[in-house]
């Protein structure tokens, strides 16, 4: 199984340190996460165009719901690599990179596409481009992976039609054509696929389950391990009856018209559609590898904006933030790391934050300054997620 990294992403005001200088600011952050807790590095966040504040706050609520819709379509492609590799998991780390770079290369090395997203677009345009990009790619696997496995259930129904016993599987290829009665205007065949221990019990019986049976007509067909094929003779006008009766002795009646080179066609059908099946797990598991890169890079920027759209809500004009990715090795030392930060920024949060008496940092007032989709607050810009 895949090891879970978490990141955390956190945006600080340079007032953090005396100099009010970016770098460090940095510093400070890196210092106080502490080397055993978790790698820090730089994540350079543009400036936008920033609208009114009442647009901010708008946009804040719009970019939440949008990440968790990105972070649905990562899951998304990630379970149909999942399923299409059948559980490989050094298979699935290979298709999960980034622009062909590892996730934790793409993210410590990250800067914002300036070519497909224009920073000098207003923010409402660069939200719009980025939910529908991550719609796009929803609706593109999900339209693969469904064709995929439909026609990898039809592989799987004329696979067990071809592998399965007497009571499932294609007939055209155990039959042969003269047991069957054809072209009668009065009588005609039926074949019963008979469990193993009945037997004894349906050769006795088969002859007065229902009126008409023609006397000595069982015919042994074929059998396997479970079950024995027996074609039966009866007149036509009782024929109902007698399927009626061998289904309520669990007798298996089983549906077969004669067909001329029926045989050779379900083979040829069976290739045809074998051949469909591993064209589309290419095509799938190519869109796979796509998909996931393009989810992961269009749920980065929305996370981006976030926290630009966050800062400037938090920490006000003009802009002068560090913005740092941490690498935490467990979720343990993610949670270290960001008490650490907790403990030492608190006081970004002006009256939010307390201390109880054994001098941790609590909220006083869970009900304020705690933002749509936003989970426990913070003083200052904070965001994690994982990936495994």
């Amino acid at each position: 199984m895949s090891k879970t990294t978490k990141y955390l992403l956190v945006s600080f005001p340079t007032s953090i340190t005396p100099s009010h200088h970016r770098d460090d600011a940095l510093d400070a952050i890196a210092t106080t996460v502490t080397l055993e807790n978790g790698s820090v590095a730089p994540f350079p966040i543009p400036e936008f165009k920033i609208g009114t504040l009442d647009a901010l706050v708008q946009q804040a609520d719009e970019l939440a719901k949008l990440e968790t819709a990105c972070q649905g379509v990562v899951g998304k492609v990630s379970d149909a690599l999942k399923n299409i590799l059948e559980g490989d998991e050094a298979q699935i780390d290979k298709m999960k990179t980034v622009n062909d770079k590892p996730v934790d290369q793409y993210l410590r090395t990250f800067s914002w596409n300036k070519v497909k997203y224009r920073a000098d677009k207003p923010l409402g345009e660069l939200i719009d481009l980025l939910q529908k990009e991550a719609a796009s790619i929803d609706n593109d696997i999900r339209t693969k992976y469904s064709q995929y496995n439909q026609i990898k259930g039809t592989l799987a129904t004329l696979q067990r039609k071809q592998a399965g016993n007497l009571s499932t599987k294609s007939l055209a290829s155990v039959v042969d054509p003269r047991t069957i009665v054809q072209d009668s205007e009065y009588i005609e065949t039926h074949l019963v696929a008979v469990p193993a221990q009945q037997i004894k019990e349906f050769l006795k019986t088969y002859e007065t389950i229902s009126p008409m049976v023609v006397p000595r007509s069982a015919t042994l067909v074929a059998s396997d391990d479970e079950f024995t094929l027996y074609a039966v003779t009866t007149f036509k006008k009782h024929s109902m009856e007698f399927v009626h009766k061998a289904r309520e002795n669990k007798w298996i009646p089983r549906d077969f018209k004669y067909v001329e080179g029926g045989k050779e066609e379900e083979q040829r059908e069976f290739e045809r559609v074998g051949g469909d099946e591993r064209k589309l797990w290419g095509e799938t598991l190519r869109l796979g590898r796509t998909a996931w890169s393009e989810a992961v890079m269009v749920w980065m920027h929305v996370l981006v904006l976030r926290v630009f759209v966050e800062t400037v809500l938090r920490y006000g004009l003009p802009l002068d933030f560090a913005c740092t990715i941490i690498r935490a090795p467990s979720p343990k030392q993610a949670d270290k790391a960001k008490r650490n930060l907790d403990e030492k920024y608190s006081y970004l949060a002006g009256n939010a934050f307390g201390r109880d008496k054994k001098g941790r940092v609590k909220r006083d007032d869970p009900h304020e300054m705690q933002g749509d989709g936003a989970g426990e607050y913070t003083a200052y810009v904070y965001y994690d997620f994982e990936f495994n």
